[in-house]
């Protein structure tokens, strides 16, 4: 369907279980503010609301999308599209901010057609991918997860990396399915709960 995000998500235990019915953002209001403030502390920060995921994954530029829920924490950040050293600040920061939790980092784009994603445990940098459909693999480090064998299985058994020959937006929603929500984050599981609907506050930085 052509997804553009710039999403981190940490969950301290399975995320299947953290990410369920019922789940609400915590209660006090300067909880996701404190988050934000802590990535951009030089930064003129105003709250404009709330929303759901559905509508975060792909912030302007001058705005930023934070969830800070009992054992999980999002953030939506078109800045980690950057793929440079501030992006991986913010990256490295939100696997951090929740002591113990794993964390996973997508970046997809629809018109580049590529992938990145950054995988944590406890704050340690365990897997880092950047794949193009162009420019083949071009980050590939830490050991591989093991939603990923399929997609690699035709290079590893010699085949090309240019043209990239698995999907990099295929590859990255299986990563965010296995790792980050323990389902699609587009499939409403049979309890019904929905990744999309996430609630996120909404800021504007200046």
């Amino acid at each position: 369907m052509g997804w553009s995000v710039a999403l981190a998500c940490a969950s301290a235990g399975d995320p299947a279980e953290v990410f369920r019915p019922g789940l609400v953002p915590d209660p006090d209001p300067e909880a996701a503010a404190t988050l934000a403030r802590g990535l951009y502390p030089a930064a003129t920060l105003a709250a404009t609301g709330d929303t759901v995921l559905d509508f975060a994954l792909w912030p302007f530029e001058d705005e930023l999308f934070v969830g800070v829920f009992d054992r999980a924490l999002l953030l939506c950040d078109r800045r980690l599209f950057g793929l440079d050293e501030d992006a991986r600040r913010i990256a490295d920061s939100i696997a951090a901010a929740l002591p113990g939790a794993h964390c996973g980092v997508l970046v997809l784009h629809s018109v580049i057609s590529g992938c990145w994603f950054r995988w944590y445990e406890a704050a340690e940098l365990r897997r880092d991918v950047f794949v193009t459909a162009e420019d083949g693999v071009v980050v590939d480090q830490g050991d591989r997860l093991p939603v990923e064998a399929p997609f690699w299985k035709a290079i590893d058994d010699g085949a090309p990396d240019v043209p990239l020959p698995f999907d990099p937006e295929e590859f990255g929603l299986a990563l965010a399915g296995a790792h980050m929500f323990g389902r699609g984050i587009a499939d409403r599981g049979d309890d019904g709960f929905l990744p999309l609907e996430l609630p996120l506050r909404r800021f504007k930085l200046s």
